[in-house]
């Protein structure tokens, strides 16, 4: 959000922690050009549809932090019975929720848009090729030009 505020983009920014939950999403649904800035507490119970949500950007897979002492009471239980906490626990909590997250997108039959993964494990990491695979089918590219050249001709047919 720092970085983002600096810059000269011509975007209104609303983040997280600065208003209402509530208040941010009516800003960011008045507003043409704004931008929403928000952890996983926007992936659920969020339905804009149309034009307003055509990019949604997730800078990290969403594993849940390793510090969370429930999170490392259930992966001791994992362990005990003999299961291997990230295949069995860590890896279908974090794709579930990264289903929820891409789920904000494409709400109704009109929707369009594009998903930006920004973490490199999503590539780099066996277990990359698990999250590509609970996705809906959609194209995956590499480039901005080409997901820039996609909205593009999705607003031109709009």
């Amino acid at each position: 959000a720092e970085l983002l505020a600096t810059g000269d983009h011509g975007h209104h920014l609303l983040v997280q922690g600065t208003a209402p939950r509530t208040r941010l999403l009516e800003q960011f649904l008045r507003e043409d050009s704004a931008v929403l800035l928000g952890t996983a507490t926007f992936w659920e119970g969020v339905d804009i549809r149309g034009p307003a949500l055509v990019v949604v950007a997730i800078d990290k897979l969403p594993f849940a932090s390793p510090g969370d002492p429930l999170l490392q009471a259930r992966l001791e239980l994992v362990r005990r019975n003999g299961g291997d906490p990230l295949r069995d626990y860590q890896l279908p909590q974090a794709v579930l929720a990264l289903r929820q997250g891409v789920g904000r997108l494409i709400r109704g039959q009109g929707d369009y848009g594009v998903v930006m993964i920004c973490d490199p494990r999503l590539t780099g990491r066996g277990y990359g090729r698990t999250f590509l695979a609970s996705l809906p089918p959609m194209p995956v590219v590499r480039s901005a030009e080409e997901a820039c050249g996609f909205l593009s001709a999705c607003e031109a047919a709009a």
